[in-house]
């Protein structure tokens, strides 16, 4: 089966355009961090580090220190995909972090979009 074209796409090119979109809807770029920290395990600085050293989706994700088991709770719709419904993991840990990013701009609040 073919590789997605995102996974090789770096992350550091991805992540401004989730801030800008936060931001846009009057969230912060920390609330987006939270959200990405969140979802992977990773702290600031880590998640800073990845983000400097440029490396692609596939490599964000198989270095995330521990993926969030409460992720399988994220349901709903992301580019007319079903995020629950995705079969390969490293496309629905993507589909995952649109998802959440998706709730923050839509102003939900972070306590329900971290799952908490």
């Amino acid at each position: 089966m073919p590789r997605h074209a995102i996974f090789a796409m770096p992350f550091a090119k991805v992540y401004p355009l989730y801030v800008q979109k936060a931001e846009r809807k009057g969230r912060s770029k920390a609330e987006v961090d939270q959200v990405i920290c969140w979802l992977t395990g990773y702290d600031p600085a880590r998640l800073q580090q990845q983000i400097d050293l440029k490396v692609d989706f596939d490599t964000f994700f198989n270095e995330a220190p521990a993926l969030h088991p409460n992720r399988a709770m994220i349901q709903g719709v992301v580019c007319g995909v079903r995020v629950e419904l995705v079969e390969d993991p490293l496309m629905q840990n993507i589909r995952y972090l649109d998802k959440l990013v998706d709730e923050l701009a839509r102003g939900k609040a972070m306590a329900k979009i971290l799952r908490q």
